[in-house]
């Protein structure tokens, strides 16, 4: 039996007296892309910081790679590739400082397939990071955390900026990880995303709605427009 990579059980994270994430569980499985969706404040970005340790939820527990997920080991983060809602960019540097910086920190940093990316999605290498626009500035951001190819790339919100050309290469790009064995879990409030993903996480005010699969919700729904289908279930979850 295959063991998930990512297990959340019953996880529930409060902001004060904001109840952020309710009793959540899910499965991540090797070599899916999970989409994680819902519309901005549903909890995706709070979500994907807890199954990565960053946030301690007040109740349940998080898995990964086996290891509890407030404890993991330096060679389990290593496995991680991470891409947060705000860039963390060196804002000073130029996109070549700010990726060898990077790349220093992973032995296993795959030159070749950063510099065809950077070929691909034409990446401005020579121009200081402070003055690139905001997809230039994602361009980036992306490479950096799948440089050193993570067996997990989480990814919070990682089309927004940009345009439906490189959109499509960068959903491209996530199909060639996956078809190697890695896993990604990708937040997104743009329904026509989901269609790319293996498997579903549908959320609303911090509830996880369901764990589905693109076909299953057409299916159910009867709806092949996954933003319709999505809708249904919102309202069907409101009754």
């Amino acid at each position: 039996m295959v063991e998930p990579i990512v297990a959340a059980r019953d996880v529930t994270k409060l902001f004060g007296s904001k109840t952020a994430l309710e009793a959540v569980s899910a499965d991540v499985f090797p070599g899916d892309i999970i989409g994680v969706l819902g519309k901005n404040g549903a909890g995706k970005t709070t979500l994907l910081e807890t199954l990565l340790g960053f946030s301690t939820p007040n109740r349940g527990s998080v898995t990964v790679f086996g290891e509890d997920a407030l404890a993991m080991s330096a060679q389990t983060k290593a496995r991680i590739g991470f891409l947060p809602q705000l860039d963390e960019l060196f804002a000073m540097l130029n996109g070549k400082q700010h990726l060898a910086i990077v790349s220093a920190f992973h032995a296993n940093w795959d030159r070749a397939l950063v510099e065809r990316l950077v070929a691909e999605w034409s990446v401005p290498l020579t121009r200081r990071i402070d003055s690139l626009s905001v997809g230039e500035r994602q361009k980036l951001a992306v490479l950096s955390a799948l440089g050193h190819r993570p067996d997990l790339l989480v990814l919070d919100e990682p089309t927004v900026g940009l345009d439906p050309v490189l959109r499509a290469e960068l959903w491209g790009t996530f199909h060639e990880l996956a078809g190697a064995g890695k896993t990604l879990l990708v937040s997104s409030h743009v329904m026509d995303e989901a269609s790319e993903c293996d498997g579903l996480l549908l959320m609303r005010d911090g509830e996880l709605l369901e764990q589905t699969t693109p076909g299953e919700l057409r299916e159910r729904t009867g709806e092949q427009d996954l933003g319709r289908a999505f809708l249904a279930v919102i309202e069907a979850a409101a009754r």
